[in-house]
């Protein structure tokens, strides 16, 4: 199966279901016998037609007599995948985008994709009318009308339209180092091309396979974004430490606190859903880690023994995912109404945990999405209720939050969107 034959079969598949899924094309990716290089490209067009589906419809439909509705979902992906090769991938020539991609069609549907694309070639690209900000952002930067009012009516246009560039950038992998085991110049020195973050002490922005990278199988990193690490270093848990996390899966913040705390003392991993902890005692066997603790629980349900035990309470809470969207294009075409009962949920779990926090003990609350709603909001309103916290000002690296919380934004931190909080029990 070629590259184009495999992103075309998952990209149809995805049509169909009405959903996205990675996990298929890791699976698809690992059962086949393509090169390496091959299977980059798959993933890159399954990837770029995913993110750019709006913008590719929108270009289809200026090109086409026959409404999209009216076309045969197999021609569509076909079609979206051409466009997609032709506007985006400069290496590609336009006649191996076109012949490739007519090959994946049917005697009776080919005509009609190579009359397409070859319009597609020879007319100029015209871009939505801005009068209706909402449909012009929508359709130039591949996300759902609503999303794109939720953030105008949060952001404005001028940077509604910056945060939607940011995250059409592909963003670098960023490792945090084990320095349990290596330190991070030594690590450096072995993967090439590795530089540092400016953020984040263990920070290494990365390009290529991750597990193909020096150390990955003897455990001297894991991936973490640079925001989740800033997340932990404003955490600041120490040696010795009691740590609660209380919405810990994957595990990666977990991870980075013991390893800032050497190793040593004790950290509470929770998680609502039983299956997902294996994910972090398997992270941590690969880490060498041996001070974390799982437990299924349900963050807005008070454990009695812990009241008043904990020396630092990490709350990275269920959220929209509005920050992340570089890297799960799905989020792009999520109606955000679908998440208007997670501040609830937020203010649930932060009036719960909070109890953990001993006195003159550290509580983070942070989320990964950019809605206001879900971030200082919930802050805000959490404070009116629990005098008995204030918020205490942070800096990590070039990072600084002199009131106590910041939003880290894609287009001027070049992390995700992540919203982080610190606030002291009195």
């Amino acid at each position: 199966m070629t590259p184009r034959q495999l992103a075309h079969t998952l990209l149809l598949k995805a049509e169909k279901a009405g959903q996205y899924s990675n996990i298929a094309l890791d699976h698809a990716l690992e059962a086949s016998e393509m090169s390496p290089a091959d299977k980059r490209l798959a993933s890159i067009l399954f990837y770029g037609v995913t993110e750019r589906k709006l913008t590719l419809d929108h270009r289809i439909a200026s090109l086409s007599a026959r409404p999209l509705s009216e076309l045969d979902a197999s021609v569509l992906c076909a079609l979206r995948l051409g466009i997609y090769q032709l506007s985006y991938l400069d290496r590609i020539p336009a006649h191996a985008a076109i012949n490739e991609t007519v090959s994946l069609c049917t005697k009776k549907t080919a005509g009609f994709v190579n009359a397409i694309l070859r319009a597609h070639t020879r007319t100029p690209v015209n871009e939505p009318e801005r009068d209706d900000i909402a449909y012009y952002l929508s359709i130039k930067y591949s996300v759902c009308r609503e999303l794109a009012e939720k953030l105008l009516d949060s952001y404005g246009g001028d940077t509604t339209e910056r945060i939607l560039e940011g995250f059409n950038r592909t963003p670098d992998t960023t490792l945090r180092t084990n320095t349990l085991r290596i330190s991070r110049e030594e690590l450096a020195k072995n993967i090439e091309g590795a530089t540092y973050s400016e953020s984040s002490p263990a920070g290494l922005h990365v390009k290529g396979s991750v597990r193909e990278l020096y150390g990955y199988g003897d455990g001297l990193f894991f991936v973490q974004d640079e925001a989740s690490q800033i997340c932990v270093e404003a955490l600041d848990a120490r040696e010795g430490d009691t740590l609660i996390d209380v919405c810990s899966c994957p595990g990666s913040k977990s991870f980075g606190s013991a390893i800032k705390m050497n190793n040593k003392g004790r950290i509470l991993a929770f998680d609502l859903h039983e299956n997902k902890l294996s994910l972090i005692k398997s992270g941590a066997e690969r880490l060498g880690i041996d001070i974390i603790e799982t437990r299924a629980a349900d963050g807005r349900i008070e454990i009695p023994e812990l009241i008043g035990s904990a020396d630092r309470v990490l709350c990275d809470v269920p959220c929209s995912g509005f920050g992340v969207i570089s890297k799960k294009p799905e989020l792009r075409y999520k109606n955000p109404k679908e998440s208007e009962r997670l501040p609830e949920i937020q203010s649930a779990i932060l009036d719960n945990a909070c109890k953990y926090v001993k006195r003159g003990g550290l509580l983070v609350y942070s989320t990964c999405t950019l809605l206001p709603e879900e971030n200082e909001l919930r802050v805000l309103d959490f404070l009116s209720r629990h005098p008995e916290f204030e918020l205490v000002p942070f800096t990590v690296g070039k990072v600084e939050a002199k009131d106590g919380y910041i939003t880290l934004y894609p287009h001027i931190h070049k992390t995700d969107g992540f919203f982080i909080s610190k606030l002291i029990r009195k």
